[in-house]
């Protein structure tokens, strides 16, 4: 029997923030002689070889050898290749200081590491060479919340904005920013002005769908899912997307199959293949869940997310040390993930460890005192102690905060039969039982 309530998984979704395209820089006409154009009209493998013979050449200097240096940092950047990019344009930058295209372009390769200290600082430089450079600012709004700064983001996102209005990437960047600070009308409303520039903008449709689930619109998301499919059949995030929408309306085998292709298209897809784990869980097929959250975490070890999820399909398997190491490793991730303090605390709990038990509910609380599932479980472990006073202090305060949550009833009733108050226990069970007529199994 279970004795104290739990949380179920959590799904997450890859939304898609756009850097600007690299522009590059002035290009002296005979550096297209070499292939060297820093644009993706000459294959990137030709232009490196290409740059790199216009640089040895000797027939360039000051700025033109700048653009052939910087051209071909453009050519490693798009090949994934961020260091020798960045050698390019720290060169670069030597050979013409004042262009702001080379910091620009730096900038977004130091945000392709996960430095976004660095991408800032070489945005700024930009900005003070350029002040009316809306990639610029683009780029700048996404360093800052890349760093968590969403007011900062969105100033920056803004003020692109206002420089090129017509400017899809900022417009959905910004929608990103609100919807991260839990504002999804103001998100749609920013995808919808991205999709009205440009009605193919596949990840705008992803976006919007996203932020359709979060307000409980499910059909909405599914269809620009499906718009979004049409645009581009092999995006991996618009499956992924779809999938959680799925998921949401209970429909765990239409999930299951579009996490399947989500993964053929893309076998890095962590999030698909947490997600997929989350529907093998949902359809009792434990295993294949623990291998899809492994798999998960072996791609994105740092997704705390992943390791919660894991753990509460050990706790359903009985595994409790394997679910109270993974709620740790979760929580070494993300200390405020409240979810896992409340299921380690069940884990521990079960174990009849009920010091451990009410500490992570204790810990729980602090971060959110509004959540009545901790108030509830850490009454269950002052019962389990024999702990009357404190149980039922723990369920009153509950069911303020729920006032139909029909477990923390019931087992306030079984405090006070426990502690003499037989009508008034009696009054709490038989209340509990009218919301919850099973209320006895929990």
């Amino acid at each position: 029997m279970r004795r104290r309530d739990f949380i179920k998984g959590i799904s997450y979704s890859a939304t898609a923030l756009a850097a600007a395209l690299l522009t590059a820089p002035a290009l002296a006409q005979s550096l297209k002689d070499f292939k060297c154009t820093g644009h993706p009209d000459i294959r990137w493998d030709d232009q490196i070889a290409g740059c790199t013979e216009a640089i040895g050449s000797g027939r360039f200097t000051g700025e033109d050898l700048a653009a052939a240096v910087a051209n071909r940092g453009h050519a490693y950047y798009a090949k994934g290749d961020l260091d020798r990019a960045i050698a390019d344009y720290d060169q670069a930058a030597r050979f013409n200081p004042n262009d702001p295209v080379v910091y620009l372009a730096r900038g977004a390769a130091y945000q392709a590491k996960h430095d976004p200290d660095r991408a800032i600082g070489d945005d700024n430089e930009a900005i003070r060479l350029d002040p009316n450079n809306a990639f610029a600012f683009n780029n700048r709004g996404f360093a800052y919340q890349a760093k968590g700064e969403i007011d900062r983001a969105i100033a920056d996102y803004n003020r692109a904005i206002e420089l090129k209005p017509n400017y899809a990437q900022a417009n959905l960047n910004r929608g990103v920013a609100y919807a991260a600070a839990g504002d999804p009308d103001r998100a749609i409303a920013d995808y919808s002005a991205a999709i009205q520039i440009d009605p193919n903008y596949v990840a705008a449709f992803v976006d919007r769908g996203i932020a359709y689930q979060a307000k409980g619109e499910l059909d909405r998301a599914i269809a620009d899912d499906d718009q979004a499919i049409r645009l581009n059949p092999n995006y991996a995030n618009a499956y992924t997307a779809r999938g959680n929408a799925y998921q949401a309306k209970g429909d765990q085998d239409r999930a299951i199959a579009d996490f399947d292709q989500a993964i053929r298209l893309d076998p890095k897809a962590a999030a698909a293949f947490a997600n997929r784990g989350l529907a093998y869980h949902a359809n009792g097929d434990l295993d294949r869940a623990i291998a899809d959250y492994s798999e998960s975490i072996r791609l994105a070890p740092t997704n705390a997310f992943a390791y919660f999820n894991r753990g509460n399909v050990y706790g359903a398997k009985g595994d409790l040390d394997r679910a109270i190491a993974d709620f740790d490793q979760a929580l070494r991730l993300d200390p405020a993930l409240t979810p896992a303090l409340i299921n380690r605390g069940s884990a521990y709990f079960a174990k009849k460890d009920y010091e451990r038990a009410i500490a992570d509910d204790d810990r729980a609380i602090r971060l959110d005192p509004s959540l009545a599932i901790a108030f509830n479980n850490r009454g269950r472990a002052f019962l389990a102690k024999k702990d009357y006073e404190h149980a039922i202090a723990d369920y009153d305060q509950a069911i303020r905060l729920k006032p139909d949550y029909a477990t923390a009833l019931y087992w306030r009733g079984k405090a006070k039969q426990a502690k003499g108050n037989v009508a008034g226990g009696n009054a709490d069970v038989g209340a509990a039982e009218n919301i919850d007529p099973n209320v006895s199994r929990y």
